[in-house]
């Protein structure tokens, strides 16, 4: 691929991490993906570097790329998204499968069933909805129960709904999206082996899309770029400010 002197400067780059800010077709996966190539070309062990995007269909896209431009048919570069990491991570660690985690089908339906039997009287829009909203942002911001306050449902009815919702989950051995940070982040402060393994296997990590990761997905992600930054700066990240769903 033909790339400008912008773009060549930021795929070629050899110390200290680096940020690369670019507006909307200004070729950033395309420098995410000249750059992965340029490290296993310059001889850096693909299984070390990890590529990071905000969804599935991105990361897909993007492995897609660097299968063509390398001309092969698969790699050991661990292209996903944030959650995917943390998922590997706690599979790996706890031998975890997919019916592990909570679909969103079942998650859905349990909001109807949890809904139905603890506030039948409200007659509030989008209630289930709502209600699944909160309880990610409980999850995600690590908020006491005792100190959150729901709009959408009275204080008992919230926290009834949520310790009900926690105990199905428990019981039937399952996680929902928000427990793959929340548990990954726990097992990195509990099992400080376990994340040297992971800080020693990914020695160079890229994000794409880093104006939408939202604070607690790049909290919990801290720590395995944490080594990347303090061996060299081997972390790249990759963005559009005026791009952001969240304030950089």
């Amino acid at each position: 691929m033909i790339y400008n002197d912008s773009q060549k400067k930021a795929v070629m780059h050899t110390t200290g991490p680096m940020m690369v800010l670019a507006g909307p077709g200004s070729g950033k996966t395309a420098v995410i993906t000249g750059r992965t190539c340029q490290l296993v070309t310059s001889g850096i062990s693909a299984s070390r570097i990890l590529v990071v995007t905000f969804t599935r269909a991105a990361a897909k896209e993007m492995k897609e790329r660097y299968l063509k431009a390398m001309g092969k048919t698969s790699t050991q570069v661990t292209f996903g998204t944030f959650h995917g990491v943390f998922y590997a991570i706690l599979r790996h660690t706890y031998r975890m499968s997919g019916n592990n985690i909570l679909s969103e089908e079942e998650k859905k339906r349990l909001m109807r069933e949890l809904v139905n039997h603890y506030a039948r009287d409200l007659e509030e829009e989008d209630l289930e909805e709502n209600l699944a909203r909160e309880i990610s942002t409980v999850k995600n911001n690590q908020i006491p129960l005792e100190h959150y306050y729901s709009a959408c449902m009275p204080q008992e009815k919230f926290r009834e709904i949520y310790e009900a919702y926690e105990k199905w989950r428990k019981e039937n051995k399952k996680l929902d999206f928000d427990d793959l940070m929340v548990q990954c982040k726990r097992l990195f402060l509990e099992r400080p082996e376990v994340l040297r393994a992971w800080q020693q296997k990914f020695q160079y990590i890229l994000i794409d899309e880093f104006q939408d990761t939202s604070t607690m997905q790049w909290g919990n992600f801290l720590p395995l770029v944490v080594n990347t930054l303090s061996e060299g700066g081997r972390a790249m990240i990759v963005g559009d400010v005026k791009q952001s769903i969240y304030r950089w």
